[in-house]
């Protein structure tokens, strides 16, 4: 998301149905240098493959990308949006990956890996697609040579690709995320399904892994934000959809075991063409701030236009706050004036705020941008890059044993500090990056107020224990 970014689900678990069919299936999409950033030697021919290593299909994918001595022996994927508002970020992922491998010499231990990278959204969504995120997991799956996919961005593709993935041949495929926080992926707790998260992991064990906290530590972050801003009395508001009601939730959690006084909890309709009376029932609580828990894309810039005409600027009487699903250059550009002043979270510290590894990558990988500022996310996209090769490298190849060495990882001192994958997929035993939260404000462009992580009773609170 991440611009987490993240994700609707609801909508999409219908194609939960897409589990029961493994067969090999095209990502869907346009193989152009445009879609994926560029970059990366690839085999003569897209479709093609080298070795005992056959390319996923083309239609949205890059053609095989492999610069080391002899033939691949496995092949790595990455699933990320490339087109949208997303890929700014996303496209650095991808070169983080890609400068990996080289400085690896395209190998994980005694395996040569091979690269593509796949394209989950469509250019008339403007954002991932549940049809696209279907296709691309199941020509994973199908593929036998595929032992890894670091993706997605966005929680609600990742909902469609994890069971997918979970029971594919081999013993499922190992997925590792840089962005994914909707809490329900990894555990349950308020605002999940009664089924969440084992509908996820069909085959009976797990087979995905993050390197970002989930929701629960952003709803904290943001309560105590808010209550250092002044706030009192906030009314809560989600977007119907899974990742805007489980964030939204998890903030509501915090925020009263703050002290701060829930006015109301709804959903707005993202169909809807006007918010306007919403606001005003809302005005009428005596709220001094609004949460939206949700996606920008889920009509989010028309909440914000009618919130400012009817409560008044968002630095004024009545603030506005939101999530990473908010935080991106789009929500200026689609709210204009109207944004100013609206306070919006994401996971991870700003780039000047890396210590140690993180740093060091962060100049080495800034080259490779052409003059482009780094997103810190190319540096939590490395990070996961990193934990899916070095579970390669400790593996036998097989997909079954990727696994299981990705479940086995101990970070110390990485590109994030210090951490480990806990038997759910979190990183547990973790500090600094980890469990950073920056909060910007809107202007012309998004400004950096505070960088924070929750105090651990806040984050338990937001996850209703």
């Amino acid at each position: 998301m991440v611009n987490l970014r993240k994700r609707g689900l609801w909508g999409v678990l219908a194609l939960f149905v897409a589990v029961l069919a493994l067969a090999a299936a095209g990502c869907g999409g346009d193989d152009e240098e445009s879609s994926d950033g560029g970059g990366g030697a690839t085999t003569e021919e897209s479709g093609g493959g080298g070795g005992n290593v056959e390319a996923l299909p083309s239609s949205s994918c890059t053609a095989i990308e492999y610069e080391g001595e002899g033939d691949p022996d496995v092949l790595l994927a990455s699933d990320f949006p490339l087109q949208g508002s997303s890929r700014t970020q996303t496209i650095q992922i991808v070169e983080a990956i890609r400068y990996l491998l080289e400085q690896q010499n395209w190998k994980a231990g005694d395996h040569n890996v091979a690269f593509q990278s796949c394209d989950d959204a469509t250019a008339q969504a403007g954002k991932w697609d549940s049809g696209k995120c279907s296709t691309n997991a199941q020509a994973y799956a199908g593929n036998e040579a595929v032992v890894g996919v670091i993706g997605t961005f966005n929680s609600g593709c990742a909902a469609i690709e994890i069971p997918v993935l979970n029971q594919a041949p081999g013993g499922g495929v190992a997925m590792i995320s840089p962005a994914n926080t909707y809490v329900c992926l990894t555990e349950g707790g308020p605002g999940c399904d009664s089924t969440e998260p084992d509908k996820y992991y069909p085959a009976g064990s797990r087979n995905y892994a993050r390197v970002v906290a989930h929701d629960a530590y952003q709803g904290a972050a943001m309560a105590e934000f808010a209550k250092e801003q002044g706030v009192t009395s906030v009314y809560v508001l989600n977007d119907k959809e899974a990742y805007g009601l489980g964030v939204a939730t998890n903030f509501r959690n915090a925020a009263e075991r703050l002290g701060i006084k829930i006015a109301g909890f709804a959903a707005w309709d993202p169909k809807a063409s006007s918010y306007e009376a919403l606001f005003r029932k809302i005005g009428g609580t005596g709220a001094d701030a609004v949460f939206l828990g949700g996606l920008i894309d889920e009509n989010g810039a028309q909440v914000i236009k009618d919130k400012v005409a009817t409560l008044g600027a968002n630095d004024g009487e009545v603030k506005l706050f939101a999530p990473d699903g908010f935080t991106t250059q789009q929500t200026i550009t689609e709210a204009g004036e109207s944004s100013a002043g609206m306070f919006m979270s994401v996971a991870g510290v700003p780039i000047d705020e890396f210590k140690g590894a993180g740093a060091e990558f962060a100049e080495a990988f800034k080259p490779r941008l052409g003059g482009k500022e780094i997103d810190p996310y190319a540096i939590y996209g490395a990070q996961a890059a990193q934990v899916m090769l070095d579970a390669i490298a400790a593996s036998d190849g097989s997909r079954g044993d990727v696994i299981a060495k990705m479940f086995e990882a101990e970070v110390t001192d990485g590109l994030l500090g210090s951490f480990e994958i806990n038997e759910n997929g979190d990183p547990g035993q973790a500090g600094g990056a980890v469990v950073g939260f920056t909060v910007y404000k809107a202007t012309d462009k998004l400004e950096t107020v505070k960088s924070l992580s929750p105090k651990p009773e806040n984050v338990e609170a937001a996850r209703g224990t």
